[in-house]
């Protein structure tokens, strides 16, 4: 693959403030991730002004989860770790300053299911509905998403001879491949896990409506809640830069209870372990 352009994709004329390739791709993820959601909540019957309401928060605690959960888990060799943030506190929420960058997956997640579950509070709706309906678009929204590492260089992955690596510039390189080559190759981990990622959200459709009669409102979300750990495990092995715990990537640590947790709560209810199964219920 080639280096990528400037991470500036341009900058907004009188303010002379720069708007970053990652925050468009981010964006970009959203609105086509929130599209397909609206699409979704159409055809169940339901309003899909409740997709477009919900994302406020969504989109609120989703970014705070994200900022706070790469605040704690900054890779190594980035040069920021939750000593050098609290030592400049308001570094933590400063998206001005490099665009929205510095951001983690798992903590946008649980940001979002929050935000989404308080939407549903207040509007008096089923969360667990509308927990599918929105996990349908997820997935497409992060594919997009991933590119916004291309563009920042990062989220790259071991040394490589493919042919679809990477070429990682000397100042993003982490300290440990300073000294290799100038056209050293990398694995492009962004990549697969934006692959990954697509298959998800293709799959996540395709059970939507091929199976609709067979699901419990809260299963496709739960079926997220194996398909993209299962990527992001996988994406980890290539990681040299992981936030470790006893030597083991915390995200995979992550990604793995959650996979184990949702397979099991799929199987409980659909009777797998003897309980009751059909359709409907709460997640």
């Amino acid at each position: 693959m080639p280096l990528p352009p400037d991470p500036v994709a341009f900058t907004i004329p009188m303010l002379d403030r720069p708007v970053y390739w990652y925050g468009l791709m981010v964006t970009l993820g959203t609105l086509a991730g929130a599209y397909v959601a609206d699409r979704e909540a159409r055809s169940r019957g339901h309003n899909p002004d409740h997709v477009w309401n919900a994302l406020i928060p969504i989109m609120i605690l989703g970014l705070l989860g994200a900022r706070l959960y790469h605040v704690v888990s900054s890779p190594q060799g980035s040069g920021t770790n939750l000593e050098t943030y609290l030592k400049d506190p308001i570094s933590i929420i400063a998206f001005w300053d490099g665009g929205l960058r510095g951001l983690g997956i798992f903590g946008a997640i649980l940001g979002g299911v929050l935000g989404l579950w308080l939407y549903t509070r207040f509007a008096r709706l089923h969360f667990a509905e509308w927990a599918d309906i929105i996990a349908i678009g997820v997935p497409l929204g992060q594919a997009i998403g991933r590119w916004g590492n291309y563009f920042n260089q990062e989220l790259y992955g071991l040394p490589t001879t493919v042919p679809w690596g990477i070429k990682v510039e000397a100042g993003y390189r982490l300290p440990a491949f300073a000294g290799l080559p100038e056209d050293q190759l990398f694995h492009p981990t962004f990549l697969y896990e934006s692959m990954w990622n697509l298959l998800a959200f293709f799959l996540l459709a395709f059970v939507a409506h091929r199976w609709s009669d067979r699901l419990r409102a809260g299963d496709l979300a739960l079926m997220y809640c194996i398909l993209y750990p299962t990527g992001r495990y996988l994406a980890e092995l290539q990681r040299p830069d992981a936030w470790l715990a006893g030597g083991i990537p915390v995200a995979q640590l992550i990604s793995v209870t959650v996979m184990v947790l949702a397979a099991l709560w799929i199987l409980a209810r659909h009777g797998v372990f003897g309980g009751a199964s059909g359709r409907g219920g709460e997640a």
